[in-house]
């Protein structure tokens, strides 16, 4: 799926603000998602990094949503109902109604997902699934670079960013399901020599911040 104008503004608008604001990076990782893929280039394009080396992983997907995949939100509550649709975006462990083999939008079918073991295909994801699938990817790949030294950028989904967030400030089960991630602006982190933060924030205004987390909430 493309990514909307608004989508392009944005990535243009993190990578000029990452830009102005002194940041530079070694190395970049991203999902194999197309949006994602698109907005991690745009930014390094405003950046002027764009040779910056990247590695692509289908574990920094976004979550997978199963049956429900390609159905806008209001479809969704128009067949299933307000809070059934509310338990399966924000329940921790629920799982959404899962895709079968033979359906058009089974990973399965898609050559990105060639290497993958069948069991590692994703036919529907809650939100605890989405974490266990990229939390071997931080420990095998991500966090032996940032222990190099290594100064590095994410470009991912929501769900996935939340993953991520969940184990770096060691949060409960109930206080992730509810977190959001403002769209479109880079989130810092800076970790000490064991990975652990010592802060975290938004880059931008904060009537942008605001906005971004209003549109994640939706």
């Amino acid at each position: 799926m493309d990514l909307t104008e608004k989508g392009r503004e944005e990535a243009k608008q993190a990578g000029q603000t990452l830009k102005k604001e002194g940041y530079v990076f070694d190395m970049a990782f991203t999902s194999v998602l197309k949006r994602a893929v698109d907005t991690l280039k745009i930014v390094l394009g405003e950046m002027g990094e764009s040779s910056l080396p990247v590695e692509y992983s289908w574990r920094l997907n976004e979550r997978h949503y199963g049956a429900l995949q390609g159905i806008t939100h209001t479809e969704m509550e128009e067949k299933h109902g307000i809070e059934q649709v509310k338990l399966w975006r924000r329940n921790f462990d629920v799982q959404p109604p899962m895709l079968s083999e033979d359906d058009p939008r089974y990973p399965g079918n898609d050559p990105k997902y060639k290497d993958l073991k069948k069991e590692e295909i994703p036919k529907g994801e809650s939100l605890k699934d989405t974490i266990a699938r990229v939390l071997p990817y931080w420990h095998s790949d991500i966090a032996p670079k940032l222990k190099e030294g290594k100064k590095i950028i994410i470009s991912a989904s929501g769900n996935s960013l939340r993953a991520l967030v969940k184990y770096l400030d060691n949060m409960g089960d109930d206080e992730v399901a509810g977190l959001e991630i403002a769209t479109g602006i880079p989130l810092i982190y800076e970790l000490d020599e064991n990975l652990k933060p010592i802060k975290h924030y938004y880059l931008g205004d904060n009537e942008t911040i605001e906005k971004g987390l209003n549109f994640a909430a939706k």
